[in-house]
């Protein structure tokens, strides 16, 4: 019988971490510029949809956050 150790996911730490952190920080932005750039560019709300939709981008990302 072998013994496999549990998946845990530990806290990563490090420059690692903080790469991850930056990049999704600056995704979070990018996408949040292309839905709005999409929502202007959109003939109306059913085709701002359906670019959204094929971006893989949803329509909350282009909401201005407080």
């Amino acid at each position: 019988m072998t013994w496999a150790r549990p998946a845990i996911a530990e806290p990563e730490t490090g420059t690692f971490a903080e790469a991850k952190a930056l990049e999704k920080e600056h995704s979070t932005i990018q996408n949040s510029k292309a839905a709005r750039t999409v929502a202007c560019h959109a003939t109306d709300a059913l085709d701002c949809a359906d670019l959204l939709e094929m971006l893989g981008l949803s329509a909350t990302e282009g909401k201005v956050r407080v």
